[in-house]
């Protein structure tokens, strides 16, 4: 099974078995890792904001212009940013890692 890494707000590294197929915020649910996800991955919010690591970024593909516009109303948006909900692991995503950034623009709240 892939392997996925999670950098905490705090710095704390989490890594956690990623089932392919799920979504890196379903998989944050699962292990209790602390992305909020308001919209359960309808592309409605930002609050599965992740920040990828460079080495994964151009792995992922382009995000669609939905998934841009909404990554628009979130806070510390970087060059890597995305939304989790919107990264499906697959085995070619073994060992991605991904930062939470520091805060999230919750408008669905």
């Amino acid at each position: 099974m892939p392997k996925l890494v999670f950098v905490e707000k705090d710095g704390n590294r989490k890594e956690v078995d990623a089932p392919v197929g799920l979504s890196v915020m379903e998989i944050a649910h699962r292990f209790d890792v602390d992305i909020e996800g308001a919209c359960e991955g309808s592309l409605a919010c930002a609050t599965c904001h992740v920040i990828v690591e460079d080495g994964w970024y151009q792995k992922l593909g382009e995000p669609s212009e939905d998934e841009e516009d909404m990554l628009d109303l979130a806070f510390g948006l970087k060059p890597t940013s995305r939304l989790g909900c919107q990264i499906v692991m697959s085995d070619e995503l073994d060992g991605l890692e991904v930062a939470l950034p520091k805060e999230v623009n919750n408008m669905l709240g």
